[in-house]
């Protein structure tokens, strides 16, 4: 296969996971339901997963974004079903032909050439501009980060006294 053909290939994905990523924040405005909101978190999470591996060429930071999301969701999801356990879940008929009729408007603005859509042909494929992410002026930064999430981290330890039970209070 061509350099061109692949890039071509690739250039096809990325535009469908930006369409579907497009998709998905407008069904999460729609959502009222916290289990739902949180599976469309997981999909989202797993396009910007995906997306930044194709992007950056090191699945690292990818990996790490997605073990995060998870991490928060799996979180939100215990507490989401303590509180709201006894909740119905409703599959609305006209958010899906809304969803529907959204997905065929953006597809057709893509693929039509409405919107100049040569930003995703641009992107230079070569380890060089990921070697600059460690450089000194985003290396404080990301310092600045790792200090923070430390912090964070021993606070909320300092916080929560275990020999008192759980965080969340039954009455």
């Amino acid at each position: 296969m061509s350099k061109i053909n692949i890039l071509y290939k690739l250039f096809s994905v990325m535009t469908i996971m930006i369409i579907m990523m497009m998709n998905l924040s407008l069904i999460f405005m729609l959502m009222k339901h916290p289990i739902s909101m949180g599976l469309i978190l997981l999909m989202q999470t797993l396009m910007i997963s995906i997306f930044m591996n194709i992007m950056i060429l090191n699945s690292w930071y990818s990996y790490i974004l997605f073990l995060i999301m998870i991490g928060g969701l799996l979180i939100i999801f215990i507490y989401m079903t303590s509180l709201i356990s006894n909740k119905k879940f409703k599959f609305s008929f006209s958010l899906m032909i809304f969803v529907l009729i959204y997905s065929f408007l953006i597809n057709f603005i893509f693929n039509n050439k409405i919107v100049n859509n040569n930003f995703l042909m641009n992107i230079n494929f070569s380890d060089k501009n990921f070697s600059y992410f460690f450089s000194m002026p985003s290396m404080m930064i990301i310092m600045m980060m790792i200090i923070y999430l430390l912090i964070t981290l021993i606070a909320t330890v300092k916080i929560t006294n275990f020999k008192s039970g759980p965080l969340r209070q039954k009455f």
